[in-house]
């Protein structure tokens, strides 16, 4: 694998902090989207590697074994194991035997293990693939129901499925589509992280959610039916004579899908807001100083 400066590739130092490093990604990410730039195959292969550098320095881990491992950062911890491990026969060896070469170890070695230094050779040792991040961005009304869509992760069209409920930065796990592992190792798994955005008129909690509907003064005063809008349909409440200003009836059943809870919602929280009529009229004035006068 050929070194990639990511550092670069995001246009910061290697003291970045992770605000920096996060401020460039967005001005960067922004600067080569696909939706910006349609049939632009020069940034749509920017935009490839500005991801790709975001999901190693963006994550401190990862960007502390790229810094020591480079290109071979994904596969630090194997290295590492196997180092050890060879460290570790050879030290025995060599303490039985009084140090010899390092020919003689590798003999030794193949003799005494039936060839099982080879597996501590890195043409050998199965690495695991790297595990890829992507954000995928949508609105609410996307995830009111369950629902396919087909995603682009380096140059590989993945279809998943996207259960209705899902939250805001919610993050699952697509397992096994990640990179590709090496030598027969596994592959690694593919992180994806909602970003939603609500544009409606109904405020989510979870399951739950809530709205505000206007209320006329004599429907409030006498009572009567309303039609309000529920977040897939309307349906008409009655109203209870006198209700006060800020009263909040529950739909049941109404609200949010429950993530991975098939048929089962939350519910849906409902505040009137009673409006005072305005530009009365002489008559009106005058009916509304008779009421005044009997509640005195």
């Amino acid at each position: 694998m050929a070194f990639i400066d990511y550092y670069k590739i995001l246009g910061i130092t290697k003291k970045a902090t992770e605000a920096e490093i996060k401020k460039a990604y967005r001005k960067l990410a922004r600067k080569y989207h696909p939706d910006l730039n349609p049939n632009d195959k020069v940034a749509e292969k920017k935009f490839k590697e500005i991801n790709e550098a975001n999901e190693v320095l963006s994550n401190p881990e990862n960007r502390k074994k790229y810094d020591q491992y480079g290109e071979h950062w994904q596969h630090a911890e194997d290295y590492e194991k196997a180092k050890q491990q060879r460290q570790q026969y050879r030290k025995s060896y060599q303490g039985a035997t009084g140090g010899h070469t390092e020919q003689d170890f590798s003999d030794f070695f193949e003799n005494m293990f039936g060839g099982a230094s080879s597996r501590f050779h890195g043409s050998q040792v199965k690495f695991r693939g790297q595990d890829y991040n992507a954000e995928l961005h949508l609105h609410l009304k996307d995830v009111y129901t369950t629902h396919k869509r087909t995603l682009t992760v380096n140059n590989k069209n993945i279809r998943i499925n996207i259960p209705a409920g899902v939250e805001n930065g919610q993050v699952i796990k697509i397992k096994g589509h990640g990179g590709k592992g090496v030598n027969g190792g596994p592959n690694g798994d593919l992180f994806i992280q909602f970003h939603i955005a609500n544009h409606s008129k109904f405020k989510r909690d979870k399951h739950h959610l809530h709205t505000a509907v206007d209320l006329d003064l004599y429907t409030a005063l006498l009572g009567g039916e309303l039609t309000v809008n529920t977040f897939n349909g309307k349906v008409k409440l009655t109203v209870k004579p006198e209700t006060q200003n800020g009263t909040t009836v529950k739909l049941k059943g109404k609200g949010f899908p429950k993530y991975k809870k098939e048929g089962e919602f939350g519910d849906l929280f409902i505040t009137y807001q009673i409006k005072l009529p305005t530009k009365l009229s002489s008559e009106e004035k005058a009916l509304v100083q008779q009421l005044q006068k009997l509640r005195l």
